[in-house]
C-alpha cells in the first residue's frame, strides 16, 4: 500500500479520483465501492451514510448514498451505471467505520454494472498509475489525511 500525505492508496484498487471513490472488482462481476482515505478525511467524522436501496439503478455521475459529517453533507457519486445489489448494513449502526477502515469494513455498496457502463469500468485507473495520480492530486490539492 501505498501512502502519501498520511493517506493510504492501496495499488490493488481501482480510483475514481476526481471524485474521491474506490472500487473493487468482485468475482462476480459485482464491484464494491466506497470513499477513498481523502474522501473521509475530508468529510471529517461520518455521522450518517444513507445508501439507496438495493435493485436501484444509479446512473453514471449520480449518488448511489448520502454522506453526513460535521462539516460536510452530500452525495456518495458512482462513476459507472449500476444497480445497487448489496448495501453495507453496518453503515446504519455505526456510519464512522468509514473514518475508521475505508478500504475495508467501511465500504458503501455493492453494484452490478449495467452494459452500457464497460467503458466507464475501463476508465478506472488501479496500480501504480493510480497511485501516480493520485499522489498527483493530494500535491495539488494539499490534502493531508487524518486518522480518527
Amino acid at each position: 500500500m501505498a501512502i502519501f500525505n498520511k493517506c493510504d492508496i492501496p495499488e490493488d484498487l481501482y480510483y475514481d479520483i476526481e471524485n474521491h471513490v474506490w472500487g473493487r472488482k468482485n468475482d462476480d462481476g459485482t464491484v464494491t465501492v466506497g470513499m477513498t482515505d481523502p474522501a473521509q478525511s475530508l468529510a471529517g467524522k461520518i455521522i450518517y451514510a444513507e445508501v439507496k436501496a438495493v435493485g436501484r439503478v444509479i446512473k453514471k455521475g449520480k449518488s448511489a448514498a448520502t454522506i453526513e459529517s460535521g462539516k460536510y453533507v452530500g452525495p456518495f457519486s458512482v462513476p459507472f451505471t449500476g444497480e445497487i445489489v448489496e448495501v453495507n448494513e453496518e453503515l446504519e449502526k455505526d456510519s464512522h467505520i468509514i473514518n475508521l477502515d475505508p478500504y475495508g469494513r467501511g465500504w458503501i455498496a455493492k453494484l452490478r454494472p449495467l452494459q452500457e457502463s464497460a467503458s466507464d469500468i475501463n476508465s478506472f485507473i488501479t496500480g501504480k498509475e493510480a497511485v501516480s495520480a493520485y499522489t498527483k492530486k493530494l500535491e495539488e490539492e494539499d490534502i493531508i489525511c487524518k486518522k480518527r
